[in-house]
């Protein structure tokens, strides 16, 4: 039989039990197991970033089964308890199965937001993105839903401990058909339906207490944020930076990260009416941002920032055609320098200028990821976008610069 009576489970019912709890103790085994891996060497990193990337994704997994499990058993009938008369045990039974099915749908749903808001680490295996709507990209975001995944851990565990003790407390003590109702569907019981609101509404207390754990405490005064560093510092030339980004994409696991490089200034000369000039960019690696692996991405087999702190392109601009134009020069990178060809759009409203451009770099170029020989954990291709605006000087400010 498909579905429940009174009396049984239907053989859905069953089927969704047996596969949550395949699901749910999957993800856990792995990440309790990858808690202790080694995290040393790059290699120990490829390594852990494959547990957690199969753990995050089971998770998914686990919680789309623990709802469509939930839906199907708010459609059916529930079997009535074998020993209604057993008030307290039958309230304790019915309020760990409802602090369960919360456990199933907020832990999972945590830590796929948390995931969402801080791209970088250990991509979920699908192909339907690693973000989620109305998450921003926020390192908060990510550490407050981090917050509860961990506390709602703790909730799981003690569910799943106390329903594992209360079956086997049927096998062993009581000797009833409890099991084998879920097991083999086999009908039990007297069919009195005695369920109440007491249980559920218990269960959401404990989730509100849960989720309220891990909300952070009230700021203090919020301080005016500091001036962005590309605007510090502008060495001369006759146009001067007043904003701009530098932000790269590179594949990881088959799942784009994006990061960016903040601090940078730029010495600009341009002609507007030969097309031609130059420019020299001076960029502070140490603050770069990539999102959960930003220490590895400043590590030694990486950007190695503490021994190559800033990077360095020198190029000539020329116009091609129209607004396109190119920047062709030398990245110097860690340590290496390698020719590149920057194109970009070129928009000029009187001394306003507008520019944005994007290449493509080959990080092994640069020495960067000698571990990785293939492109299964980290792509060779990084994407670097730039945009800026500008403002046209006067030739006397940029001589008394």
């Amino acid at each position: 039989m498909l579905t429940n009576t009174s009396h049984s489970y239907g053989s859905v019912a069953r089927i969704f039990h047996w596969l949550t709890a395949l699901l749910i103790l999957s993800a856990i085994g792995l990440g309790l197991y990858a808690e202790d891996l080694p995290r040393d060497t790059d290699a120990a990193v490829a390594t852990l970033v494959t547990i957690y990337s199969a753990h995050k994704t089971i998770g998914v997994a686990a919680f789309f089964t623990a709802l469509a499990r939930i839906l199907w058993s708010l459609a059916q009938p529930k079997p009535a308890p074998l020993h209604p008369e057993r008030r307290a045990e039958t309230f304790a039974a019915e309020l760990i199965h409802w602090a369960l099915y919360g456990a199933m749908l907020i832990m999972p749903l945590s830590g796929w937001i948390g995931h969402a808001a801080q791209a970088g680490f250990a991509p979920i295996l699908w192909p339907f993105g690693q973000t989620l709507p109305f998450v921003p990209q926020s390192t908060d975001v990510a550490h407050l839903f981090e917050g509860i995944h961990k506390l709602s851990a703790l909730v799981l565990y003690a569910a799943i401990g106390l329903h594992v003790l209360g079956a086997l407390k049927h096998v062993i003590i009581d000797r009833d058909a409890t099991m084998a109702r879920m097991t083999r569907g086999t009908p039990a019981g007297e069919g009195r339906v005695t369920h109440g609101a007491g249980a559920p509404l218990a269960a959401l207390a404990i989730w509100a207490a849960v989720i309220g754990g891990a909300l952070p405490l009230p700021a203090g005064p919020e301080r005016p944020e500091a001036p962005a560093p590309v605007a510090q510092n502008q060495p001369p030339g006759n146009w001067k930076v007043s904003e701009g980004t530098l932000d790269f994409t590179v594949q990881q696991m088959g799942a784009a990260v994006s990061g960016s490089l903040p601090a940078w200034t730029a010495q600009i000369d341009y002609d507007e009416a030969s097309g031609a000039g130059s420019v020299t960019v001076q960029i502070d690696t140490t603050q770069l941002t990539l999102g959960a692996v930003t220490d590895q991405a400043k590590g030694a087999e990486f950007f190695d920032t503490a021994t190559f702190p800033i990077a360095a392109f020198t190029a000539d601009l020329k116009r091609v055609q129209g607004n396109a134009h190119e920047a062709t020069g030398t990245l110097t990178l860690r340590g290496a320098s390698v020719p590149l060809t920057l194109p970009f759009a070129l928009s000029i409203a009187g001394d306003q200028a507008t520019m944005t451009g994007e290449a493509v770099l080959d990080r092994r170029a640069f020495g960067m990821g000698e571990s990785y020989p293939d492109e299964s954990t980290v792509g060779f291709s990084v994407t670097v976008q730039v945009t800026l605006s500008a403002t046209r000087q006067p030739a006397s400010a940029a001589l008394d610069a």
